[in-house]
């Protein structure tokens, strides 16, 4: 089975994708590869980063890969936090503190629509490759915790859901509708084509 490295250590992630891709190839992390240094992610977008993620995987280490990155847009913040999302509230990283800051910013606010955004950025054969993937939806007014999910998933119900939040369904529920898995769809069957 050929080997293509997804350029991340976020094990949520590699855990949604070997869900949804995981009989075609086999998933090799960035420790995987022995990259241990934090990857660049200076593009003023989310194509652009996720662009740069894989091109330093593919120029230091010679791997086809891919990357991605990720953004929710909220409208009433004028499309915060967009791209830098993981990084809200601070350079920690910290899901309780960015899902607290929306909540907050939110606050009083009768607009809550948002959406995920997520580009891939293939690199095989020489060639580069870019897909999208978006979930349309709303910032609920509180926390919802369930036994999945992980970074915004706790305050964010998308529109083809049933009302729940991302974290409260289970990992097929949320693969069934998710920014991600669409944009996954959209690779997947590139690689299927191939």
């Amino acid at each position: 089975m050929p080997q293509l490295v997804f350029a991340t250590n976020n094990k949520n992630k590699i855990a949604e994708i070997k869900a949804q891709l995981g009989e075609q190839y086999v998933f090799l992390s960035l420790k995987d590869i022995g990259c241990h240094e934090e990857i660049p992610e200076t593009n003023p977008t989310l194509a652009g980063n996720a662009r740069q993620k894989a091109r330093h995987v593919k120029e230091n280490y010679g791997h086809d890969c891919f990357s991605e990155d990720t953004g929710l847009e909220v409208d009433a913040l004028n499309g915060a936090p967009g791209v830098i999302t993981a990084h809200y509230a601070g350079p920690e990283r910290s899901a309780e503190a960015n899902n607290a800051k929306i909540l907050s910013e939110l606050s009083g606010k009768n607009d809550r629509s948002a959406r995920f955004r997520t580009f891939l950025c293939l690199i095989i054969d020489g060639e580069e490759h870019l897909f999208e993937g978006r979930c349309e939806g709303r910032i609920n007014e509180a926390v919802r915790d369930g036994t999945d999910g992980f970074g915004y998933d706790p305050i964010f119900i998308p529109d083809d859901g049933d009302g729940r939040t991302f974290a409260e369904m289970t990992g097929a529920e949320k693969r069934s509708m998710s920014h991600r898995a669409r944009a996954m769809t959209k690779l997947q069957n590139f690689l299927r084509d191939k």
